[in-house]
């Protein structure tokens, strides 16, 4: 099918102090998948957020099935048949996974206001069996994982029956399994002749499920190529323009024997069982295993965000007692958590506030005044630091792109100065130049001796940037490696061996 559902041409959008899109264009065909890539901040979204109505367009123009068409609104879009699957999940909680779906198009009994949840029940019922979903329509979205909810997110675009699919980092929350599953549907709708924009920054997908790369750069097209006919290397040199840190390091233990941080017998309910493990000083800690491993409660646990039922936490050969984060804080104990949003950043507050957030007293003067001099010169210190790409230190970080706003996160703890850092999934959801800065920023930390306990669902990661590699199964640590003997297999072993 070579019919042209979408067409953009020569879209400009500006934002205050920001050029965002400037002469992009877009084509999509009817049955096929047409991946949109390029770093945080390349333009992907807001000219998705175009197509869509969210955004309106300073210039240029759309044609949808040959005719040109303009978009006010996100409903809009939905009448010309373009859905979208947003990154961030917009799903509300206390509702059903049937009421989520059809919201706002609820059948009814007969009377305006009496909804027919069994009708609504079935529609998602039939849904869910096309998608091979085994869920519930009854259960609510809260008690739901985040890789459920993306698959909620995903039935609810389907079931408006679009031409046009948009999805934006749909496979960020998926297992392997889920994402298989994913690229199933993904594969019977453009079989159908659903036309499927796939934006992603996981490079190992491109090739398996699109069929043309649009790459975008610093707001501008750069180019189309079809997938078969394209290297992943010549795709990442598009999207970053430059020489990045991929090339893997040597990365042999640390020399250092200081134990900073040892953990004993830890147990919390049946997510944790009987963790022990040690961190030394200049250490990266890869945490490897499947989603539901334990690897995020241990991490939390440690914190002190949840309470254990038993062990010990040792901070420098002391034991210490964790109520809370901020006991935690005290101890020298830093945590960028996977979902950076929810619990490391103030969306609705500025950079400079948010780097100095979690060390504001040292900030204070005479009467509990702030010093807006001594805040500033910190700020400005960590985003030259950290090359925070901001137009101002007063930009509200909701409006940054994901890999700078996980640089804010970091800046943060270093304005603390803590000892050990804990990284939850570091580079989810962002580009691969983002990925290669946040690298080098992790060996420089272990190099000038700040411990690191890194959390990741990537096994290539994780073998980079690791001295020592935990992995866990189930609550429990199945097994640990040096440098040496890890490999993708080994971890895989370690990380389905069950009780």
């Amino acid at each position: 099918m070579d019919e042209v559902l979408v067409l953009m041409e020569g879209i400009e959008k500006r934002f205050p102090g920001v050029h965002a899109l400037s002469q992009c264009q877009f084509e999509l065909r009817a049955g096929e998948v047409h991946a949109l890539v390029g770093e945080n901040g390349a333009g992907k979204s807001t000219l998705m957020k175009v197509l869509t109505g969210v955004y309106k367009k300073d210039a240029g123009r759309i044609f949808y099935k040959g005719k040109e068409v303009e978009i006010p609104n996100p409903r809009a879009a939905q009448e010309l048949g373009i859905s979208i699957i947003h990154q961030e999940l917009n799903l509300m909680p206390h509702l059903t996974v049937a009421q989520n779906i059809f919201i706002g198009r609820e059948p009814r009994k007969g009377i305006k206001f009496i909804l027919n949840e069994n009708e609504i029940n079935e529609k998602t019922k039939e849904l869910f069996e096309m998608m091979h979903l085994d869920l519930d329509p009854r259960i609510r979205v809260s008690d739901l994982t985040v890789a459920k909810q993306q698959m909620v997110e995903i039935a609810k675009a389907l079931s408006y029956n679009s031409e046009v699919l948009i999805m934006d980092e749909p496979t960020s929350a998926l297992s392997d399994a889920e994402i298989e599953e994913l690229f199933r549907i993904i594969r019977q709708l453009r079989d159908k002749g659903v036309g499927i924009i796939y934006i992603s920054h996981r490079m190992e997908e491109l090739k398996q499920i699109s069929d043309r790369v649009t790459v975008m750069r610093d707001g501008r097209y750069i180019d189309t190529v079809r997938t078969e006919e394209v290297t992943i290397d010549r795709i990442i040199n598009m999207m970053v323009g430059r020489e990045i840190y991929e090339t893997s390091r040597a990365n042999p233990e640390t020399n250092s024997q200081d134990v900073v941080l040892e953990v004993k017998n830890l147990n919390r309910g049946r997510e944790i069982k009987d963790v022990s493990f040690n961190l030394k000083k200049g250490e990266i800690l890869g945490f490897a295993g499947l989603m539901g491993a334990g690897r995020t409660e241990v991490a939390r646990a440690i914190f002190g965000a949840d309470p254990i039922d038993s062990g010990e936490i040792y901070v420098k050969g002391k034991k210490i007692n964790i109520k809370s984060p901020g006991d935690a804080v005290k101890c020298g104990i830093g945590y960028l958590s996977e979902d950076r949003k929810r619990y490391g950043l103030a969306l609705g507050m500025d950079v400079e506030s948010n780097i100095v957030l979690a060390n504001f007293e040292k900030f204070l003067g005479f009467l509990g005044r702030v010093n807006t001099a001594k805040t500033r010169a910190e700020a400005q210190l960590h985003v030259d630091e950290l090359s925070i790409k901001t137009p101002s230190l007063q930009q509200k970080v909701k409006y940054l792109s994901g890999g700078n706003q996980q640089k804010v996160v970091i800046g943060k703890w270093l304005v603390r100065d803590c000892d050990i850092l804990i990284f939850d999934e570091p580079t989810r959801g962002i580009d691969v130049g983002a990925k290669s800065e946040i690298y080098k920023l992790l060996n420089d930390l272990a190099e000038s001796g700040k411990s690191i306990i890194m959390i990741s669902s990537e096994l290539p990661e994780i073998l980079r940037m690791s001295h020592r590699i935990i992995v866990m199964c189930e609550g429990r640590i199945t097994g640990e490696l040096s440098t040496a003997e890890a490999t993708q297999e080994r971890i895989m072993q370690y990380a389905t061996m069950r009780e």
